[in-house]
This record gives C-alpha cells, structure tokens and sequence, in this order.
C-alpha cells in the first residue's frame, strides 16, 4: 500500500494532541488542510482513526494501534534528520531514559564521566518508572534506557546489558521498630506498617509478588513514587521501608531489617533497540555502565 508519509506525519499530530488546530499550528498548514489529509488516510486504510466531536477529539482502537507503530518510525526519522544536520561544534545528542532513583543514586558518576569524555554532547535525560521507560525505549524517544530487571516490558527488540546487580532491603528506625537483632518471617514482617512505592513501579511489583511466592498478601500502609520519601518517612518511624540498597548510603538513625527468606538479587540493566545502530557516543555510555575503572 503506497501512501504518502505527509498523511503519515499529519495523522502522528494530531494523534498526539487529539486537536485538529494544534496539529494545523505546529506543521504550518491550514485546519482544513489537516482534516482533509485526515479523511484520505482513512480512505486509503478503509479505516476510521479518530472519533470526532463538537467538544474533543479521540482515537478509535484502530487509530491506537496505528500510532503505536507510527511513533517508533516518526522518532527515528526524527532522530536521524538530528544526527545528519547537527552542527559539529555542538555534537548530537545522547538520550537516556532512567527513574528518578537510578538517576540520582547510579548514573550521576558515569553521567560526569561521559560530559569530560564529550562536552560537546548535549545529554538529554527523560525520568519515568522502569516501565515507562521500556516503552520510550520502544517508541524511540530514547537511545539507552537504564532499568530495573526483571522488567516485564522489555522485549525482545532491545539488546540488554546487565551493568550492577543490587539488593532490595527492609529499612526501619531502630527504636520505632527493634527488629534489627534478629531475622523475622514475612509473615511477622506483614503485621507492621510498609511503606513501598506505587503498583506502577517494578519493585512494587517485585516485592508483591515476593509475598504471593510466600501465600501472603501483601498490604501496603504507604505508597510513594519516590524513594527518598519512602527513606524520610522510615527515618520519622512511619513504617518500614522496602528500598534498593544503593539508595542507602549512610543508615543514621535506620537499621536494616533482615527477613528468613532471602529476597533474590536484581539487576540494574542498559538496553537499546536491537534494530538501530548505536552511535559511537551512546556505545562509550554504556561501555562505560560495565567498567571496573570509573
């Protein structure tokens, strides 16, 4: 089917605004203009992409499922137009996806270590859950992603790189909680407040299904989206706080809760699309994840 990729770009636009003007304002062409494109796309694909109304514009499942396949190839162009008309005293761009945690607690060093090797190279970083950055990943926002594993969206379209495998721990305030002498089952573990973060996040849905493996329901008293919060909110005796160990640097007045059950090592992983040549600067980036010398 030859369909001309104007079509294409017009349909990505408004698909991603759902509004027809902002469409017509961010590609310098008339309302009308992109209706009329609208309609022989759907003409051409025998298929109708967007409901529309007086009040708002939506995808149909149809126009849903052909966005999911004409963002990762919108991004890529994008990506390569980038690349091919960058200035060479500026240099391209790196773009990483990564949580707020493994940003702050992981990456800082080895984004220093990259900005003294190419200071000419704008580094983009875009924050999300490891979730959500497997599917920027996908869509071909980023060029490296750097998650927790495992990780159920990532896929076998990414190359992935195990780069530090870390643990996950029960932290608590030694006199709110004396438990620190002793380990305790998950089920005595169960009968006093956790705090953890959201459902959305992979260690949420580690630690639930920890539970699960073990017949227990786990109950969450808290649910953040931050790993500092959880940390401040067990240093006050609010609850116990289930954390990656990196995240911890120096306990103060925490102590570790250690459980009978051994809760299984994770990994910090690097992954990029299988199908897109890394480029020499995102190849040192994560070389660099994987060396002893940093």
């Amino acid at each position: 089917m030859d369909i001309n990729y104007e079509l294409y770009k017009v349909f990505y636009q408004v698909a991603k605004s759902l509004s027809f003007s902002e469409a017509a304002d961010t590609l310098f062409i008339s309302q009308s203009a992109v209706s009329q494109s609208i309609k022989t796309l759907e003409k051409r694909l025998n298929q109708i992409l967007f409901i529309r109304s007086t009040k708002r514009v939506a995808l149909t499942k149809e126009g849903e499922l052909l966005l999911k396949h004409i963002e990762p190839a919108i991004n890529l162009i994008i990506r390569g137009e980038n690349q091919l008309c960058a200035d060479p005293k500026s240099g391209v761009q790196l773009r990483i996806g990564a949580s707020d945690t493994i940003c702050r607690y992981y990456l800082v060093p080895y984004l220093n270590h990259f900005h003294l090797k190419y200071p000419n190279i704008h580094i983009k970083v875009t924050n999300g859950t490891s979730l959500q950055c497997a599917t920027l990943l996908e869509r071909n926002e980023v060029d490296v992603i750097v998650t927790n594993s495992p990780n159920p969206a990532l896929n076998n379209m990414m190359e992935i790189i195990p780069v530090k495998e870390f643990r996950d721990i029960f932290i608590a305030n030694r006199e709110a909680f004396p438990l620190h002498d002793h380990p305790i089952t998950l089920e005595e573990l169960q009968k006093h407040p956790i705090l953890m973060l959201e459902k959305k996040s992979t260690t949420s849905i580690y630690l639930h299904n920890l539970f699960l493996e073990n017949s227990l329901d786990l109950v969450p008293a808290i649910e953040l989206s931050s790993n500092d919060l959880l940390i401040d909110l067990a240093k006050i005796g609010l609850g116990i706080a289930f954390i990656p160990d990196f995240c911890v640097k120096e306990l103060e007045n925490l102590t570790v809760i250690n459980t009978t059950q051994e809760i299984p090592s994770r990994m910090l992983v690097a992954a990029y699309n299988k199908d897109i040549p890394l480029s020499d600067t995102a190849r040192f980036f994560i070389d660099s994840l994987t060396s002893t010398n940093l």
